[in-house]
C-alpha cells in the first residue's frame, strides 16, 4: 500500500467539531492482501471490532452526551478505515446536535457502511454502567513464558517452517508479545493475539519467535492478524485456524480484528491491557 495515498495519516490536521462525514478515509484491503498473497476467494471469514472510547455529541436541548460504541466492519467490506480519520470523524460529532441516540447509531452505521463499502453495526451504550468492562484473561496456554534467546527482530514467516507435526491437538494458544508499527507514523502497536486451532500440534517456541518477529514489522493492524492467519495456514496447515487480535487503544480507538475459517464468535472479551 502506497503510504502517500494516506492524506491524514501522519500530518498536522486541525480538529472539526461539527458533524463532517468527508474525513473519513477508505483504504482498499486488497493492497495489503496482494501483499500478504491472499487470493480473491478469502480463505476466512470475520471482522474488525472496534471500541470507541471517546464519542460525545449534543441532545437537541445541548446538553453534552458521552457513549462508548462498538463498531464490527465485515473483513468482507471492499475497504478498511484509516483510523486516524475515523477519530476526527468520531470528534466531529462533538459540537452536533442530535434528537436521540438512534439518530447517532443511524448516523454512523451509514457513514462507515459507506466508506467501508459493507455493512457496518454499530452498538451504542450511553449508559456506563451498563457497558460490558469486565477485563478477560488471554484465554488457553500463554507461550510467553517460555524460556528463548531473540536476537533477530525482522519480520521472518519461515520461523513457521516444519513447526506442525506429531498428532493432532485441538488447542488455543496465546500471546502478550505482538508488536508492530504503524505503516506511516512508525509509532508502535501493542496487542495480544489468540490462536484456535485443530491439526498437527504446532511447536511453541517457533510459534513465539514468529510472532517477536513483528516487533519492527510496519503494517496496519488488520493485516498483521490477516498475515499470521495466512502464515500459520501456509507453514502449518491447521485442518480448523482462528487469529484473533486484541489491540490496545490509541487515541481512544482498539482495533480487534478477527479471522477464522470454523467459527463465528472469538473467544475471548476485552483484555486488561485494552
Amino acid at each position: 500500500m502506497k503510504t502517500e495515498e494516506i492524506t491524514l495519516l501522519g500530518k498536522s490536521t486541525g480538529y472539526v467539531q461539527h458533524y463532517a462525514p468527508a474525513l473519513l478515509e477508505a483504504l482498499p484491503r486488497s493492497r495489503g492482501r496482494d501483499e500478504i498473497g491472499l487470493a480473491a476467494a478469502l480463505p476466512f471469514s470475520g471482522f474488525d471490532l472496534w471500541t470507541g472510547f471517546e464519542l460525545s455529541w449534543l441532545n437537541a436541548k445541548g446538553k453534552p452526551i458521552v457513549a462508548i460504541a462498538e463498531f464490527i466492519i465485515p473483513a468482507t467490506s471492499e475497504h478498511l478505515i484509516e483510523s486516524k480519520s475515523f477519530k476526527l470523524y468520531l470528534n466531529s460529532f462533538n459540537q452536533t446536535s442530535f434528537a436521540a441516540p438512534e439518530a447517532v447509531a443511524a448516523t454512523l452505521e451509514k457513514d462507515l457502511s459507506q466508506a467501508a463499502n459493507g455493512k457496518v453495526e454499530v452498538k451504542l451504550y450511553t449508559d456506563l454502567a451498563g457497558y460490558p468492562a469486565f477485563a478477560a484473561a488471554l484465554p488457553g496456554d500463554c507461550i510467553d513464558h517460555l524460556d528463548i534467546s531473540v536476537e533477530d527482530y525482522d519480520f521472518n514467516p519461515a520461523h513457521l517452517q516444519d513447526a506442525a507435526h506429531g498428532e493432532n491437538v485441538a488447542e488455543t494458544l496465546s500471546s502478550n508479545l505482538l508488536k508492530s508499527n504503524c505503516l506511516v507514523t512508525n509509532q508502535p502497536d501493542w496487542g495480544s493475539v489468540v490462536i484456535r486451532y485443530e491439526g498437527k500440534q504446532i511447536e511453541r517456541e517457533k510459534l513465539l519467535r514468529y510472532l517477536i518477529s513483528f516487533r519492527m514489522h510496519n503494517e496496519f493492524h488488520e493485516q498483521c492478524i490477516e498475515r499470521i492467519f495466512n502464515d500459520i495456514k501456509h507453514y502449518c496447515r491447521p485442518e480448523k485456524l482462528s487469529v484473533f487480535g486484541r489491540y490496545t487503544r490509541r487515541g481512544g480507538l482498539d482495533i480487534n480484528p478477527f479471522r477464522s475459517d470454523f467459527e463465528t464468535t472469538p473467544s475471548t472479551g476485552r483484555l486488561v491491557r485494552q
